[in-house]
Order: structure tokens, then sequence, then C-alpha cells
């Protein structure tokens, strides 16, 4: 392990963080609150730190896979004790365990949180808080790439080890200049977001911190309500739209700029199952919601809330633990589910679903022609079978994890529908669940190990479990 090459990725991690904090430290000198002296130490503080530590430390050393995993996880977890400051030494999130909780939730897009009265937040707080969510939405690791180039080969390292889904391409043949337009594509997005939900009635500030939290999928709102805040359709139509958008893998975005045409969504199979999945869920939820609330009304509620839960924002308009049965069934298959991979949601990912579903089609006509030699295809790739092997093995981990951390839950207290999709809900990046941390609840009320607890399943389940296990390894830490 060469621990240089890491320390110096951490630092220049906590670099960025901390020229992050310079915009919570002006909100709160515009909004004259009495924050602004501890923010700018934060800042400060957090800035030096990592300055010191890129700068200083020699660099010498390439980043081979062991330095990729090892700078990904450290330097989210890095990342996230940072973040943790501003809510804790303002006294917003009494507690470091707390605020730790409420910094891992930001960061990793899970939308989880201990605050039972968010509108009394400073503003400060409540743009930092949402501002975790953008950041990790496209990745800190994958901005990292995109900022230190001189990283060369080793950028793809760190790239795969921190992008989601279980196949990383690459749209330029730089990893550098691939991680720059994925950005660029997220900023565009946000700020496309944030001016049509300022159009749509939200406040500026409101608009901002909504459209993070959106293209993040990640779920923070600055309203205790959530979006259910503003009771306007146009608002939660947008919101579902950018929703949807932020769960596509984004390099589709970039196949269809550079082409001039929509074809680029409609040839990818991951897209059209991703669409479809979507459509069926919204239609079920649809059909149970429309004896009480109408056509219309089901349909913008059962959409809003589908695609919340897929795309593993979290965002709620209605409280849907109170939903019948068979909606609050359909929203908890949604959890298993996941946006695309190369995007900004949590979850399986629907390309490992299309992957396994190929195969399933292909053990079947094995079974009509064993000697016939059968190749699973995704548009013009052809999967070889240790990419099928791995992706059975990361349900079959998921699903241990989940089983585990459930029984786990449940002796902290916890009623098992409460149990088990708390353990969805951090796992999958997700937010809410059911029960006692259901949308009109919150985790406050938790036993401090169960949040530290649920804070590792967040980092787990945003690395796609591999990248930090693997240091759970004897054999990593070897020479």
């Amino acid at each position: 392990m060469k621990f240089n090459v890491v320390l110096k990725s951490i630092g220049l991690i906590l670099t960025i963080v901390g020229i992050a904090m310079v915009a919570p430290v002006l909100i709160s000198y515009f909004s004259k609150e009495p924050y602004v002296v501890r923010l700018a130490i934060i800042a400060v503080v957090t800035t030096a730190l990592g300055g010191g530590l890129f700068f200083k430390v020699p660099s010498h050393g390439t980043v081979s896979y062991r330095e990729g995993f090892a700078m990904v996880t450290f330097g989210w977890l890095a990342a996230t004790v940072a973040g943790a400051f501003p809510f804790w030494l303002t006294g917003a999130i009494p507690g470091f365990v707390d605020s730790f909780f409420e910094s891992m939730s930001g960061f990793t897009t899970t939308g989880a949180t201990i605050l039972t009265d968010i509108e009394s937040l400073p503003k400060s707080i409540l743009f930092w808080r949402s501002l975790t969510h953008w950041l990790g939405g496209m990745g800190i690791m994958v901005l990292f790439v995109a900022l230190l180039s001189q990283l060369g080969a080793g950028g793809l390292q760190v790239f795969r080890a921190e992008a989601p889904g279980p196949i990383t391409e690459k749209i330029k043949p730089k990893i550098s200049t691939t991680a720059k337009i994925l950005w660029l594509t997220y900023v565009l997005l946000t700020f496309l977001e944030v001016i049509l939900l300022w159009l749509a009635g939200m406040d500026l500030f409101d608009s901002l911190t909504h459209a993070f939290g959106t293209m993040a999928t990640g779920g923070f709102s600055t309203r205790n309500l959530s979006i259910g805040h503003y009771q306007n359709p146009i608002i939660e139509w947008i919101i579902t739209f950018f929703m949807f958008a932020a769960g596509v893998n984004f390099s589709l975005y970039f196949s269809a700029a550079r082409d001039r045409s929509l074809k680029a969504f409609w040839r990818n199979e991951e897209f059209k199952l991703y669409t479809g999945i979507v459509l069926l869920l919204t239609a079920i939820a649809w059909f149970t919601l429309y004896p009480e609330h109408g056509g219309l009304n089901a349909i913008r509620l059962g959409s809003f809330q589908v695609v919340s839960i897929v795309t593993t924002t979290g965002y709620s308009t209605a409280d849907f633990d109170l939903w019948p049965s068979l909606a609050k069934g359909t929203l908890f298959l949604g959890m298993f589910i996941g946006g695309s991979a190369g995007s900004t949601s949590g979850g399986i990912k629907v390309s490992r679903y299309l992957v396994l579903l190929k195969h399933s089609v292909v053990q079947v006509k094995k079974h009509f022609h064993p000697r016939a030699v059968f190749s699973l295809k995704i548009g013009r790739r052809t999967f070889p079978e240790d990419i099928i092997t791995g992706i059975l093995q990361f349900f079959f981990i998921y699903i241990i994890l989940v089983i585990t951390g459930t029984l786990v839950m449940t002796g902290f207290g916890l009623d098992l529908d409460s149990a088990v999709t708390s353990i969805l809900a951090t796992l999958g990046n997700i937010g809410p669940g059911f029960g006692d941390i259901g949308p009109a609840q919150n985790f406050s009320l938790l036993h401090p190990a169960a949040k530290c607890l649920l804070s590792l399943f967040m980092l787990v389940g945003r690395l796609e479990i591999y990248t930090v296990l693997v240091l759970l390894l004897p054999s990593f830490w070897r020479k």
C-alpha cells in the first residue's frame, strides 16, 4: 500500500470540501446569522489541513486497484467527518454521532435524517446540508479525478472504484476527460432545474437546494413536509422529471448531445428496462390510489413517489406509510431496484437486473440446446462469465447484508417493518422507509450505535459494497 498516494488524495478531497464550505459562510454572513466566524474557521482549517496533505506529502508512486479502493473509501470518510463539523460546532445538531450521521447521509445521497424540525435551522446549515448531497451525487472522487488529471492511468482505478454500477465505460479515452464531461452534464441539468423550479414558484434558495437534492438523488429538503409543503403540482412534475433524469446513465446525455438525437436513449436496453419498470410500478400505484384520489391526482402522487423510491431520491409529497398495502408493496419493491449504472442513483441498479434477465434466457436456451454455444449480449457488447458471476455474488452479499442488518436493528427495539426498511433505505441510499422511520418520522430516536451502523451501511451502499469490504481482507494490506 502506497500510503503517501492515499494521504495526498485525501488532502485534495479535504481541500475541495473546505472550499465548498465558503458557500455557507457567505450565506451566513448575508443572512446576518451568528455562525459566520465558526463556519469560516471550519472552512479555513479544513482547507489548510487538506492543502497541507496535498502539497507536503510526496507524490511518488502509481495508483493501482489497491490504492484506488483505499483512496475512495478513506476519502469519503474524510469528507464525511469534515462535513459533520458545521452541523456540530454551530449547535444545529447537538452531538457528533448525529452530525456524522447527517453528513454521511448527505455525502452518500441517502437523505435519511435525524432532524425533527428542519425549518428551524439557519439557512447556512440548510444550504450546507443540501450541498453535501450535490457534491456526493456525481461523486467527490469523480470530481477529484476530473481535477487531478496527472493521475493518468491511475485515475481509472479510482473512477471504477467509485462510479456506480457493475460496468464503468469511458466516454473519452482519457478518464479525466470523461469525469469532466459527466460533471459538466451534472451542472447543466442542475442549473436547468433551478430555473424551472424558480419559475414554478419556489424562491431561489429553495430552488437551488431542492435541485441539489434532486440531481444527486439525495432527498434533503428545506421543509418539514418535504415537497408536500408546496402543494404545487407543477413543482411536483418538474421534480419527478428531474429525479427520473438523474436515474439515467449520464453517458447517454453526452451521446445524445454528440449525435444531436435522442436515439441514444432508445437504443440503450438498460434505459428501456428502467423506463418500463418505472411505468409498471406507477401504473400499479395509480390503480391502487385511484379510488381515493381520482385519476390525475393518483397519477401525480403515484408517479412522484415511485420515481422517488426507484431512483433512491427519497422526496415525498404524502405520507405513503398510510397508503393501501398494494401501493406500499409497490414502493417496497422499488427499494430493491435503483436507477441506471452511471447515474447518481443508489440501489442495486437496473443494469444488474438486465444482465441477470438475459442470463436466465441463455440458461433456458441451453436446456433445450445443450450442445449449442450462447453468448450474453447487451447492445453490441458481449458479457464474459466473470462479470455475470460478479453480479450474482453482488446480489448474494446484498441480501446477506439486508438480513444481517435487519436482525441487528430488531435488537435495537425496532419492529420488523421499520428494521428491514431502515437497512434497505440506508444500504440503497433511499432515505425514508416504513414504520418508525417512515416519511413522517426520522432516525432521531435510534440508539447511537444503531446510527453508526446505518452510517456504515450508507457508505457500503454508496460505494457498491466491494470497495469497502475489500479493505477487510488481510491480503489487501500486505506488501
